[in-house]
């Protein structure tokens, strides 16, 4: 299954760009909620070993995550669900999180892309599930990235968080309790090796047009539309993208404009 290895890639670029770092540099504020490195760490290694779970031993998913429910609808946060269930630090959870992601790959590489996995609402298959692990990670390695100065280098494996983009439309809509517009944007974006990727029907009025990545970033709200070179034509395309969200949960709120951004460094 190719996004497994799409999946492995993007692990082991943001392993490589902490691969530097020491016991010290984990606890390290970012711009994502004033997360830690080390708590976006243990939040990515947390549900990688939930994704492992729910594909390769189901009764045990449902066993593990039930707590995990309960405690999210009692009103904790999920740093400390997550603290709970995996307490260790620094590089000792770098290191689990190095053997967990690689697991995970190994697991989704041998698995029927149209398997169903259970998840926190309705089932997917092994291919979104993967898909979604490859997203978070990307997302959450940009604060890291940004809080470290870093400008990553892109690659064209980010089309499987555009495809989930595009596919959750209808979801930025629904889970704000908004009607579903009829028409979707027609997309006209550039890869970062440069190709032409096209979603949807260019014949309409509403469009976005502009770099994948910056498309990517909007979607898993790493920046606000307004720090972004995209082109919106329509007023669809224009609250879409004022409140896009690719992920489950509750209605976010994007970042305000400049919050999340690449930080200066001294």
């Amino acid at each position: 299954m190719q996004q497994a290895s799409d999946f492995l890639a993007e692990s082991e670029a943001l392993e490589r760009l902490v691969a530097p770092l020491g016991e010290a540099d984990f606890s390290r504020s970012t711009g994502f909620k004033s997360w830690t490195f080390e708590t976006i760490l243990r939040h990515l290694h947390f549900w990688n070993h939930m994704a492992h779970l729910s594909l390769t031993a189901p009764e045990d998913f449902q066993v593990a995550f039930k707590p995990v429910m309960e405690a999210m609808l009692s009103g904790k946060a999920l740093p400390e669900i997550e603290m709970a269930r995996f307490p260790a630090t620094g590089l000792t959870l770098l290191a689990r999180w190095q053997t967990g992601f690689r697991q995970v790959f190994d697991a989704f590489s041998h698995a029927d892309p149209s398997a169903r996995v259970a998840w926190a609402g309705p089932s997917m298959s092994a291919r979104s599930s993967v898909t979604a692990r490859q997203m978070e990670t990307w997302a959450h390695g940009q604060a890291i990235a940004d809080e470290l100065g870093v400008e990553r280098k892109e690659d064209d494996r980010i089309r499987n968080i555009v495809v989930l983009g595009v596919n959750t439309f209808g979801w930025t809509f629904k889970v704000r309790g908004l009607p579903v517009p009829e028409e979707q944007p027609f997309l006209a974006l550039t890869s970062p090796s440069g190709e032409s990727w096209a979603f949807g029907s260019p014949d309409g009025a509403q469009r976005i047009v502009g770099d994948a990545h910056e498309f990517a970033q909007v979607v898993t709200q790493t920046r606000n539309i307004a720090d972004t070179q995209l082109v919106c034509e329509g007023e669809v395309a224009k609250l879409w993208m004022r409140n896009a969200q690719c992920f489950a949960g509750g209605p976010a709120e994007p970042p305000p404009p400049g919050e999340r951004r690449i930080r200066r460094q001294s």
